[in-house]
C-alpha cells in the first residue's frame, strides 16, 4: 500500500491523533526542511500515539505487526521541541509507515507503547537515557547504556559533556 492509501485508510478508521501528513521534500535541496529525510511521514499528537499504534497494528488492511524503531531527535539546542520518531512495518502487506510526534524539551513525557509493541521496551529505554523522554507506564525504566548515576542526556544538542567521570577523564 502506498503512503497516501495508508493515510486514507487511517482517516477512514478515524485513527486518533493525526495532525498532518508530510509528503517527501522537493528535489531542490535549497527548499529542504531541517530534519527531512525525503520519506513521507505522519505527524501524530504525542498523547494519542499509543491509541494510534493500536489501530495501525490491529487493522487487517494495515497490519503493522512490527515496530522497527522508536527514537528521538533533537533538531537544535535552541529548538523548544524534541521529535519522537517511530517506524512501523507490515511484513504481510509489505509496506512501511513513518511517524513523528513533537514533545516539549522542558518535560518530554509520552505514554509507553510497550502494551502495543513489546519491542518498544528497549527503544524507549534508550530514548529515556539519551534524550530524557519519560515513558509513563514503562515496565522496566532502567538504564541500558549509561551508568545509573550519569547526569544529563548525551544526545541532546544542548548537552555539555563532563570533563571527568569518577576520576576518569572524558576528554
Amino acid at each position: 500500500m502506498e503512503f497516501q492509501a495508508i493515510v486514507d485508510r487511517l482517516r477512514a478508521l478515524e485513527a486518533p491523533g493525526i495532525v498532518s501528513a508530510d509528503e517527501p521534500r522537493p528535489a531542490n535541496k535549497a527548499e529542504k526542511d531541517p530534519g527531512r529525510s525525503g520519506r513521507p511521514f505522519l505527524v501524530i499528537e504525542p498523547d494519542k500515539l499509543v491509541d494510534f499504534l493500536r489501530v495501525c497494528r490491529d487493522d487487517e488492511r494495515l497490519a503493522f505487526e512490527i515496530l522497527i524503531d522508536l527514537t528521538a531527535s533533537d533538531p537544535g539546542a535552541d529548538e523548544p521541541q524534541l521529535w519522537i520518531l517511530v517506524e512501523l512495518l507490515s511484513v504481510r502487506h509489505r509496506h512501511r509507515l513513518a511517524l513523528k510526534a513533537l514533545l516539549p524539551k522542558e518535560n518530554p513525557t509520552l505514554p509507553s507503547a510497550t502494551a502495543v509493541y513489546r519491542a518498544a521496551q528497549w527503544h524507549e529505554r534508550e530514548c529515556m537515557e539519551m534524550f530524557g523522554v519519560t515513558f509513563e507506564g514503562h515496565p522496566d525504566p532502567r538504564n541500558i547504556l549509561l551508568p545509573d548515576d550519569w547526569v544529563g542526556h548525551p544526545l541532546r544538542k544542548d548537552y555539555e559533556f563532563p570533563t571527568e567521570y569518577h576520576g576518569v577523564s572524558c576528554e
